[in-house]
């Protein structure tokens, strides 16, 4: 299978440019440099914020079904080249190939689902006396600045690119420095599908650089992030003092409960499977698992045989189910976690140390009876580590679940109406599954209550943050 890595490239104003500066591009499979990601200077942001101003100008007024078209024609050109860019993301992220694949699927229906939702932002007419209307519109917000991360490169960046376009805003994204290409391909993408000059411009830098200059700037309506929550409060706080509205998708610590009345076998293999995708590295990861007392140590066992089975490797080996972690920061950190897990008492039940000393890799690693005050039980791993305790009631495992001021996602496992209409109303999070471990797909809401963040990605909901609501009161001449 061919290996190759796009000559990546700034996009401003409909038109590709280099960089006097560039970072390095690691592969963590190996740690081997794989190629150069361009980092922007501030003509270059001053320049991506009058074409996004232009560029809104024009895409604000296009009609919906129009942007759709252009939508979906960039989502097709996506679809034809999903190995490329696949292999692209392989080679930068590390996940295997396969997922990469999934992982451009998943881009795609974002783009194609906001592209038809874009065509149903209605307002409504509101009842009143003869002689007046009042007429409710949602108008697209303006120019928005983007930011996504590193841990999936092509469906992140898509989830804020899709809502913004689809709602007939223009955006500035600053795609994550470490995984690049995705937003790189999907730039291709919509260049080659025509999107008019400005309408979308990526940039790439040094994070802070580029949100601490793009965000107080007034063609800057809407910030749209997600990441960590510390970053996230950091920002928010930014574009407070300038009045502008966020879009925050941050970080999680999702518990999983697992009541008596489930097969813990079946629940805990779904589990370990769900647990090595993106090698834990992903905010709705299940991660802190309540298990009701009577089924505990059989599932404990069989996660972790389960989880000792991973087949862990370079993404592009046959078989392989979970490649290396994302960088050096990830392996420091499941290293400190899981060592003063040691030290509180907490039993290894898998995994627990470093693979080798080349390439970044960390196996699936099951923690078992961690008291609350382990760092892992407060601190959310972002990696391939799982923690499992008992509890002995519903009600014990709800409140362990709601410990923390995290609520991005959560996840259960019952056979019970009854339990799981008390875990649907009992559990503080956006997004609560039962019996799937799926926590968003492009056709609903998705995002986080507390500490998670606020606003919503995706279904119906998602575009509304892309828009401003308008309520024209018009009087008319009664003869």
């Amino acid at each position: 299978m061919a290996t190759s890595y796009p000559d990546l490239m700034l996009y401003i104003d409909g038109a590709w440019r280099k960089s006097a500066e560039t970072l390095p591009v690691l592969n963590p499979a190996d740690e081997t440099v794989v190629g150069a990601v361009p980092v922007a200077s501030r003509a270059d942001l001053d320049d991506a914020l009058a074409a996004a101003d232009k560029g809104f100008r024009i895409w604000s007024r296009t009609a919906p079904a129009k942007r759709a078209a252009i939508i979906l024609k960039a989502a097709a050109l996506m679809r034809e080249r999903i190995d490329e860019i696949a292999r692209s993301i392989t080679l930068e992220h590390g996940k295997p190939f396969p997922q990469a694949r999934l992982e451009v699927i998943r881009g795609c229906e974002f783009f194609e689902w906001d592209a038809a939702e874009g065509q149903r932002t209605y307002g409504r007419v509101v009842p009143s006396e003869p002689g007046i209307r009042y007429i409710v519109h949602h108008q697209p917000i303006g120019t928005v600045a983007a930011f996504s991360p590193w841990n999936f490169p092509m469906s992140q960046p898509a989830r804020k690119i899709a809502g913004a376009l689809a709602s007939g805003c223009s955006i500035i994204i600053k795609a994550a420095e470490e995984t690049p290409a995705g937003a790189y391909h999907i730039a291709r993408a919509f260049h080659d599908a025509g999107l008019p000059a400005g309408v979308f411009n990526l940039v790439f830098g040094v994070p802070a650089d580029i949100s601490s200059y793009l965000i107080p700037q007034p063609q800057v309506r809407l910030v749209a992030f997600t990441g960590s929550t510390a970053v996230g409060k950091h920002l928010s706080e930014l574009a407070a003092r300038h009045m502008t509205p966020v879009l925050m998708e941050l970080g999680g610590h999702a518990p999983v409960i697992v009541c008596d009345d489930v097969d813990p076998v079946e629940a805990a293999v779904t589990s370990a499977v769900r647990k090595a995708r993106n090698a834990g590295q992903v905010c709705t990861s299940p991660t802190r698992f309540f298990v009701q007392e009577r089924i505990y140590k059989t599932f404990a066992d069989t996660f972790a045989e389960k989880a000792r089975a991973v087949s862990i490797g370079n993404g592009f080996d046959a078989g392989v189910e979970m490649g290396p972690l994302a960088n050096h920061r990830r392996i420091e950190a499941m290293e400190m976690l899981v060592a003063d897990a040691r030290a509180k008492g907490a039993r290894v039940l898998a995994g627990g140390e470093r693979l080798g000393n080349r390439g970044y890799f960390f196996p699936v690693t099951v923690l078992a009876d961690l008291p609350d005050d382990a760092r892992v039980m407060r601190e959310e791993p972002f990696g391939p580590l799982a923690v499992i305790n008992p509890v002995s009631s519903l009600d014990e495992a709800i409140e362990k679940a709601n410990a923390l001021p995290f609520g991005l996602a959560a996840y259960a496992f019952t056979h019970s109406a009854s339990n799981a209409d008390r875990l649907a109303d009992g559990i503080e999070a956006g997004n609560v599954s039962i019996n799937t471990l799926e926590a968003s797909v492009a056709e609903v809401p998705f995002g986080g209550v507390k500490d998670s963040g606020y606003g919503r990605e995706g279904g119906i909901e998602g575009l509304l943050p892309y828009t401003v609501v308008k309520n024209v009161s018009h009087r008319m001449a009664i003869a």
